[in-house]
């Protein structure tokens, strides 16, 4: 069975951004739909904050997105994020040295 490989994981906000783009769905009606504030969903939208387990299920709700698909896409955002700082895998490199030691 072939394993999909994504390139570049992407924030779940950049496909909700393009779904509620293509429904020509207002953020602010989507906000006052999921009882979301404005400002959350903006920053959703626009990668500025991570998506928690409660609003991936307002979105799954709101617009019929599997919310395990957008933990999913947000588990793999962070581990490239985390990956990507160097003085994190500098720490975590350290960490691996003592525990080979152990």
């Amino acid at each position: 069975m072939e394993k999909y490989i994504c390139q570049r994981p992407i924030h779940p906000g950049e496909l909700l951004k393009e779904e509620i783009e293509s429904r020509k769905l207002p953020q602010t009606k989507l906000a006052a739909q999921t009882e979301i504030s404005y400002k959350i969903l903006n920053d959703i939208l626009n990668c500025r904050r991570p998506l928690t387990t409660s609003t991936a299920l307002l979105f799954e709700a709101a617009l019929g997105i599997n919310a395990g698909l957008l933990m999913r896409m947000q588990l793999d955002y962070n581990m490239q994020q985390t990956t990507n700082d160097q003085s994190f895998m500098e720490r975590l490199n350290r960490i691996r040295k003592y525990a080979a030691l152990l």
